[in-house]
């Protein structure tokens, strides 16, 4: 992540911001939002509220889509910051994501056995095994201790995730990703493991008798194995003694000599392994049946910087699309998990303007997934695994921008904090974007919508932390009116196993 910041004139910068404000503004001004708008605004979606029918049909596909990090302020912002990128917004607050537009939305818990703020290993964990778990744990239960090394240990206390009772079931099943394929999130899905830093035997202690996650992940051995698996994370897959394809300088990071990939192809028949755009656009759904993308030697660019990458990285929107069409193919259905890893890398590095277009993608993904499935026969869940410690504000005028500094409404200059210096609407309680007080620098000589920008952060920390409130489920389809109230994370995979048939716990 660059910190540098991108310096312009105050003039500038107030007259950009200005302009911004005034055409959100103009905009809603064109529409007259009167008492009568907001009135009929609400018994349009009374209405549509009174047509809403429980879908009480069994699920034969199950996508699962989690926004890593995302919690509901980073969905405000977000659709704010698709909403200003449109042409006659009002001001973009009125926008919505794909899914915030489902019928049906509760809340999670998302502590762990032992953290009030939780990490992700032990929240998907939950989401995808219905079993709460210790930090750092990836579909274990709470007795193992952290970095346990003995693998009998291990797998006596492994807890069975969705993906594998699906493949057990006859269901075809697929992981596609941002991060690495081998990171917390993805892994829950098929690893079992008392350390979820384990990616590559290169990561673990000599003596640890656990399969390193990798290993587990071509190792899958439920049902025919895993149909679909992309993202990032090639150097935990190859040998330390092979050169990167893309960054002919680095090799891989496994000791063991083993070249996961090749064991990939070898393992499956109508197998394809890719590791750039073309490669991935040369795929025909028809004709793979077992596919392996690994698009970056670590985790794959962030949606802002992908076009800049030296091989060419396909979309989330793309590979979920890719994911579908080799899933279909199985007349018994699918599980799919889809992954936005990188909305919590960018949250992390204090950076909102990443964090939101990951976000923005996600529900792009998400509206390619409608549009490539049936309501009648198949479920849909959007929900995140933690939050961060973003917030929105302040006292900005409707339409101000997002990413910009607090302007009032009714005002012509900058809202000023105690010291008489401007602020963003948009900051984080901790992270690396602590700028001192009461000496901040003039944000009015930054300019803070540039996608290198750190927003400011209450607390100086190397690294932003995630938070513990509750996160949003949204669902649509099959069964997804069970989605209702406040749930614990694991609730999760009781409605989603409940769609499809399948008997808990075993």
């Amino acid at each position: 992540m660059c910190a540098n910041e991108c310096k312009l004139t105050a003039m500038a910068v107030i007259l950009a911001s200005s302009l911004l404000t005034i055409s959100a503004v103009s905009n809603a001004e064109t529409i007259s939002e009167n008492p009568k708008f907001w009135l009929d605004s609400g018994k349009q979606s009374l209405a549509d509220s009174e047509k809403l029918k429980p879908n009480e049909n069994n699920a034969k596909n199950v996508i699962l889509f989690v926004g890593d990090g995302m919690g509901i302020s980073t969905i405000t912002a977000a659709r704010i910051f698709e909403g200003q990128s449109k042409p006659n917004n009002r001001g973009g607050e009125e926008n919505s994501l794909s899914f915030e537009k489902f019928p049906y939305v509760a809340l999670s818990k998302t502590y762990s056995v032992n953290q009030q703020t939780p990490d992700s290993a032990p929240t998907m964990t939950a989401i995808i095994t219905g079993v709460k778990t210790n930090d750092g744990e990836l579909s274990v239960g709470m007795a193992v201790a952290r970095q346990e090394k003995n693998g009998n240990v291990v797998n006596a206390n492994k807890v069975k995730s969705l993906l594998e009772q699906a493949e057990e079931n006859g269901l075809s099943t697929g992981i596609v990703t941002t991060a690495r394929l081998t990171h917390a999130t993805p892994a829950a899905c098929y690893a079992h493991t008392s350390e979820r830093d384990w990616e590559a035997d290169a990561d673990m202690p000599t003596d640890a008798t656990v399969s390193d996650i990798a290993k587990q992940l071509i190792n899958f051995n439920y049902g025919n194995g895993l149909e679909v698996a992309m993202g990032g994370g090639r150097s935990k897959f190859l040998p330390e003694t092979i050169n990167d394809p893309e960054e002919l300088d680095k090799k891989g990071s496994r000791k063991d000599g083993l070249n996961l990939t090749q064991q990939w192809l070898d393992k499956y028949p109508n197998a394809a392994y890719v590791f750039d755009k073309m490669g991935f656009a040369a795929i025909d759904a028809k004709k793979t049946d077992h596919l392996l993308g690994l698009f970056d030697i670590s985790h794959m660019e962030y949606e802002n910087d992908r076009e800049k990458d030296t091989a060419g990285e396909p979309s989330l929107t793309e590979m979920t699309a890719k994911a579908i069409d080799i899933l279909s193919k199985n007349k018994k259905g699918y599980v799919l998990m889809v992954e936005a890893g990188r909305i919590d890398h960018a949250h992390h590095a204090g950076n909102a303007y990443r964090a939101l277009s990951e976000t923005v993608e996600l529900s792009n993904a998400v509206r390619k997934a409608l549009e490539k499935t049936n309501p009648k026969d198949t479920l849909i869940v959007v929900t995140a695994d933690h939050s961060h410690t973003f917030t929105i504000a302040g006292y900005p005028q409707r339409g101000n921008p997002i990413l910009g500094l607090v302007k009032q409404p009714g005002e012509t200059d900058f809202a000023k904090d105690k010291h008489g210096m401007p602020y963003t609407t948009l900051g984080y309680a901790n992270g690396p974007g602590y700028r001192g007080t009461p000496n901040r620098v003039d944000l009015t000589l930054i300019d803070t919508a540039h996608p290198d920008f750190l927003q400011e952060a209450a607390v100086p920390l190397a690294s932003e932390t995630h938070a513990a409130e509750d996160v949003a489920i949204f669902a649509t389809g099959s069964k997804a009116h069970l989605f209702h109230g406040i749930q614990e994370e694991s609730y999760i995979y009781q409605v989603m196993a409940k769609a499809l048939k399948f008997k808990v716990g075993q």
